[in-house]
């Protein structure tokens, strides 16, 4: 949407929205010229916006830098099940990442998309494709395909009902064609994606599974093309997902 077409039937959540959604993972404050350019909203109107947040501790201001606030971190801590899977997952996340040399993802699945909860990175200087918080289409990412392959047939169906968006050349737009990958992929325990959501990127995920092996996270391996192959990362990224899925059974039974 350009800054011509904010009109006044554009809600004050949808602003509020497109600020926060407008800082990265790895920004170190963003001056209100740059917010405005992300969210698409007229400086103006941010700058109010971000005035309010400070006074409600939403964002924390430097200067002419405005920063993601303490107050977001707390209430971010109080999301239950992103919050235990995060402190149960770095260990076997950082383990996996020195086994493999590659990154490694933990997200959930959010309606048609999913959302990164946690990410050990491999190498710093490489541009990172996710962001925690951050949100892809289930159907172009090995994690959400791990997730689907264990989710009931309405879950699969109401994801293809709204449309399997084309991210590159590779990605599976057809219907037909992602039912009979979730099959494969349940048969085998590791779902695999190549360049299907980002040219040059692969990655191999597995789902930790709850209680009636419901998914309730995916853990993947995820790296350049060349070394992110299912007979190298598969074994390992399927152990890892297994001890996940009794570490969450244990804090069940809690």
């Amino acid at each position: 949407m350009r800054t011509a077409d904010w009109t006044e039937s554009v809600s004050v959540l949808d602003r509020v929205t497109a600020v926060f959604e407008a800082f990265g993972e790895q920004d170190g404050g963003l001056g209100v010229s740059e917010l405005a350019r992300r969210a698409n909203i007229p400086k103006s109107t941010v700058s109010r916006i971000a005035a309010e947040l400070v006074e409600q501790r939403f964002l924390d201001r430097e200067g002419d830098k405005f920063y993601l606030g303490v107050r977001l971190f707390e209430l971010g801590q109080t999301v239950d099940q992103p919050r235990r899977l995060r402190r149960f997952a770095q260990p076997v996340m950082s383990e996996l990442r020195d086994l493999t040399g590659q990154s490694v993802q933990l997200a959930i699945l959010d309606g048609a998309d999913v959302v990164f909860v946690a990410i050990v990175r491999s190498a710093p200087t490489l541009r990172p494709h996710a962001t925690i918080g951050g949100r892809l289409p289930a159907h172009t990412t090995a994690l959400g395909k791990a997730l689907l392959a264990y989710s009931p047939r309405d879950v699969v169906d109401r994801v293809i009902r709204t449309g399997l968006s084309r991210r590159t050349a590779h990605t599976i737009t057809d219907p037909q064609l992602l039912v009979a990958e979730l099959r494969r992929i349940r048969s085998h325990g590791v779902a695999v994606e190549v360049e299907e959501c980002v040219i040059g990127r692969a990655c191999a995920a597995s789902p930790v599974l709850g209680y009636a092996d419901v998914p309730i996270a995916a853990i993947s391996v995820a790296g350049d093309a060349a070394a992110v192959t299912p007979d190298r990362m598969g074994p390992s990224v399927r152990a890892a997902a297994a001890t996940l899925s009794r570490m969450a059974a244990s804090t069940r039974s809690e």
